[in-house]
């Protein structure tokens, strides 16, 4: 084959660099490119319910294998996308966007089509785009298409922000050397200035070296970034107390001897506000300091000895260092440290939360103080939990997650049924691990209807997450902040364990649980505990009850909704 065609090199690209399944809708100006996929071995097109969702499963997938990619049409479908694709911008998750648009004669002539704004502007849904990508590109010279085609990829996996990618519907089936195939897309990150790396490092070594108390925070964008990996290394070869946020949840190994649990400003255990409030220096790995990931701002640090380590500069005190990388800082770091003849004498650590009272009646009704607890004891190693913005995603901080647990949680952008769409797709790429990963997810009885048509896209493909609802009968997090008898925040009641042979399940399981021995009686069944099925799991609760940390975030939230 000395030649190929331009779709099919595209999806070529994608299978090397491991994205296997692509999300999306089809419309008219990106059929031809469509039948490229079926072309490759080992591709696979989801065929999502709608673009919002679409773009919701193209997130989670890249979670967890680093990138994907995710098709729609021009105009209606690109925007029907643009809420999910922000909220992968803003937290650091790899989406290629691509975009079948009008054929290059069709534009030229500025032909009043169907799916544009009937001026003429063929541009309007790039421009809009390009605020919320890493960076776009528009094909429009075959020549230079693969060079754009691979950099659009290298820039979605190394970046880890969207990317926008317009390809014009008469360039699908153009040809370009095959050849160019056999050169793989470097992935790797351009190295640091030597001389601005090893200012760093030094400078950091020479504050670890006076301080009597360091700690180390991780966040988001360590797991973004991917230097898991290196912040482990970090702990291991300090023996500094290490700590996570909400959306570092499941960086660290929460079974280390030097992890203290997760520290969100006031909200956080007091021993762990202590702990941490009282360093005299702190590493800050990967930090994304939004309002739900700091307890809305209530940081409350003592010490101006500050290191934060990003994925494209570094900050020491008030000095900032421009492209240098904290993967190779880090790295270094860890390297240097044995032989810099620091004298640290590790000091204690929070101790973890008591398990839940064994003593406690089968009887009891479940509340979410004892079932999120309670879950630490069904999960395993490698499990991916995902929990839903609301109750789920501040229960998830009282878990504790086994070894390699990914943990996915959509903090910063907090789109209402984004879990709903995740799931999907975090079940396609566990499946393309390992068949036997399983996926969890936690989601409001609210959210859920936002985005419940994304379980008829995993009934189709046969896939087996677990799907448990919190049916606490509407906004329970919206009621915290403000409205707590408000209509607006009420539903309405669905008859939740129908909802999968409506889609058309015809192999599956459900379960209703209110009280503790029924969860106790479930979760401890040696089937159930199999991926074998999709499963839906209905959890009653109290309307009002939620998380304590929830609580005092909703007062917190509406003082600050007020100005306060």
């Amino acid at each position: 084959m000395s030649q190929i065609e331009l779709g099919r090199y595209l999806f070529e690209r994608l299978k090397q660099v491991g994205v296997h399944t692509i999300f999306g809708l089809p419309g008219d100006f990106n059929l031809v490119l469509l039948d490229k996929l079926y072309e490759v071995d080992g591709m696979r097109w989801a065929g999502d319910t709608n673009e919002l969702n679409a773009a919701y499963a193209a997130d989670g997938y890249a979670r967890v294998k680093g990138m994907s990619c995710m098709i729609t049409t021009f105009g209606v479908g690109e925007l029907s996308a643009l809420n999910g694709i922000a909220g992968s911008y803003s937290e650091h998750v790899g989406v290629l966007h691509v975009v079948g648009v009008p054929s290059t004669s069709s534009q030229a002539k500025q032909l009043l089509l169907h799916h544009t704004l009937g001026n003429g502007d063929f541009t309007v849904f790039h421009r809009m785009s390009s605020n919320i990508s890493q960076t776009t590109s528009v094909i429009t010279d075959v020549t230079t298409a693969a060079s754009e085609i691979d950099r659009c990829i290298r820039s979605t996996y190394v970046y880890q922000r969207p990317v926008y990618l317009g390809i014009p519907a008469n360039f699908f089936e153009l040809m370009l050397p095959a050849s160019l195939l056999d050169t793989p897309i470097d992935l790797s990150l351009r190295p640091n200035d030597l001389e601005a790396e090893n200012e760093c490092v030094d400078e950091i070594i020479r504050m670890i070296n006076k301080a009597k108390n360091p700690i180390i925070i991780s966040d988001a964008c360590a797991i973004r970034h991917n230097v898991k990996k290196e912040t482990q290394d970090l702990i291991d070869v300090t023996q500094f107390p290490a700590f996570n946020t909400p959306m570092g949840k499941g960086t660290i190994d929460e079974n280390h001897s030097r992890y203290g649990g997760i520290y969100v400003g006031s909200l956080s255990k007091p021993d762990i506000k202590h702990s941490v409030e009282s360093a005299d220096l702190i590493l800050s790995i990967g930090s994304l300091l939004s309002d739900y990931n700091t307890g809305s701002f209530s940081y409350s640090y003592k010490t101006k000895n500050m290191v934060e380590f990003h994925s494209d500069h570094m900050k020491i005190k008030n000095a900032t260092f421009p492209g240098v990388q904290m993967k190779f800082v880090l790295q270094k770091l860890v390297q240097t440290i044995p032989n810099a003849n620091i004298k640290y004498e590790p000091v204690p650590i929070p101790l973890p939360l008591p398990p839940n009272n064994e003593s406690i009646q089968d009887s009891t009704p479940l509340k979410q103080e004892w079932l999120w607890r309670e879950l630490s004891k069904f999960l395993i190693e490698g499990d991916i939990v995902i929990t839903e913005t609301g109750t789920a995603s501040f229960g998830i901080n009282s878990t504790t997650f086994p070894a390699n647990t990914l943990g996915i949680s959509q903090v910063l952008w907090g789109s209402i049924g984004y879990a709903g769409g995740a799931v999907c797709g975090a079940t396609f790429a566990a499946e393309e691990i390992d068949p036997d990963k399983r996926v969890i997810l936690f989601i409001g009885d609210g959210s859920l209807q936002l985005t419940v048509q994304e379980i008829s896209t995993m009934i189709r493909w046969n896939l087996h997450p677990y799907l448990f609802i919190l049916n606490n009968d509407g906004y329970t997090i919206e009621r915290l902040i403000h409205g707590p008898d408000a209509a607006y925040n009420a539903i309405q009641s669905w008859d939740h364990l129908q909802l999968l042979p409506v889609f058309g399940a015809t192999d599956y399981e459900t379960y209703r649980v209110s009280t503790v021995g029924e969860w106790r009686k479930l979760t401890n069944d040696k089937n159930f505990q199999k991926n074998s099925t999709i499963r839906m799991i209905e959890i009653m609760l109290p309307v009002m009850d939620a998380p304590a940390a929830l609580i005092a975030q909703g007062k917190l939230s509406e003082q600050l909704n007020a100005g306060k």
